[in-house]
């Protein structure tokens, strides 16, 4: 009976940290090349998904995420900030709708919602896709029930980062276990919720540990619909302050990679873009990225602006992908 309810479905590849570490060692060329050629199969190579990031909720949160401007553990000066009220997420949505975002994403600094805080979120992702945007949000580890609610209200994806590799993750964060992020992305699975879940380059990490991030996300049944890959943004006053910087061609190596192993995923070229050149962005795309983040702000760190996106893309001829 299995067999007959598979039948027609496509076989997902399982991959190995070895066999992603053999397309990292690859020459960059032979690399890119590679991926373009993935790339190619799937999705038209000169469009790119257009989101928009807004904190709903800032600071104060429990966890000590060693990369996070807004824990409550470290000292990056971030203020803690009520939930915004919903007129103000369905201004700035109708804001970047106009600016040509196709997916509006909203985050809250919680280790995860209450069901109190739930409630008013569940009223800005029904106004939210009122106005035609697909609705994203980002709220910390759900308990049980609570993807049944975020589902009934229209959400269409629910970002949760796994941030790295399974054997790199207590040097992140000790507040919570790297299964207890995998147990939130499978309850959003098990509701038939789209999934936006990624990682963090730039740690401290080894390529071994990037190979690996790679590897779960990629075998994950079925992969993330969303895969934003970030470059760390080191905040003051956080413990990965003065991380040495990754190198940018490693970076595009990773893009790379997540593109192969991830062939039917958008890959979002996400956190970091504004230190980011235009060559370096340039090369993502190339490498398979077709995801980003419009807007001045990511949560609490710089983002590189609309404006200058915009002029990127025509000098790339690069289209904003349409809804």
């Amino acid at each position: 009976m299995n067999d007959l309810a598979n039948a027609g479905k496509p076989v997902l590849k399982r991959w190995t940290t070895e066999e992603i570490e053999a397309l990292f060692a690859l020459p960059f060329n032979d690399l890119l090349f590679r991926a373009q050629q993935v790339h190619r199969e799937r999705f038209d190579p000169n469009a790119v998904q257009v989101s928009t990031l807004l904190s709903i909720k800032t600071g104060g949160c429990s966890e000590n995420c060693g990369y996070c401007s807004q824990s409550a553990h470290h000292h990056a000066e971030v203020p803690k900030e009520k939930l915004l009220d919903l007129d103000s997420v369905v201004a700035q949505a109708a804001a970047a709708k106009e600016q040509g975002a196709t997916r509006f994403c909203m985050g809250a600094a919680w280790r995860g919602p209450n069901q109190k805080d739930l409630l008013p979120v569940l009223d800005m992702i029904r106004a939210v896709k009122a106005l035609g945007l697909e609705t994203c949000v980002t709220l910390g580890m759900l308990k049980e029930g609570q993807a049944d609610q975020l589902r009934e209200a229209g959400l269409d994806y629910y970002n949760h980062n796994l941030d790295t590799a399974e054997e790199f993750y207590e040097e992140i964060v000790t507040t919570h276990s790297y299964q207890d992020r995998v147990e939130t992305l499978e309850r959003v699975r098990k509701v038939g919720m789209k999934i936006c879940s990624g990682g963090i380059v730039g740690m401290g990490e080894t390529r071994a540990h990037r190979a690996a991030l790679i590897v779960q996300l990629a075998n994950l049944e079925p992969p993330p619909e969303s895969v934003p890959i970030n470059m760390l943004v080191q905040v003051e006053g956080t413990p990965l302050e003065g991380t040495p910087e990754l190198d940018p061609l490693e970076f595009v190596r990773t893009i790379a990679c997540a593109r192969i192993a991830m062939p039917g995923s958008l890959v979002r070229l996400s956190a970091g873009r504004q230190e980011m050149s235009d060559e370096l962005q340039a090369l993502c795309f190339l490498a398979g990225a077709n995801s980003i983040f419009y807007g001045e702000k990511l949560l609490t760190t710089g983002n590189a602006s609309t404006s200058h996106d915009q002029a990127l893309f025509q000098r790339l001829g690069i289209q904003a992908m349409a809804a």
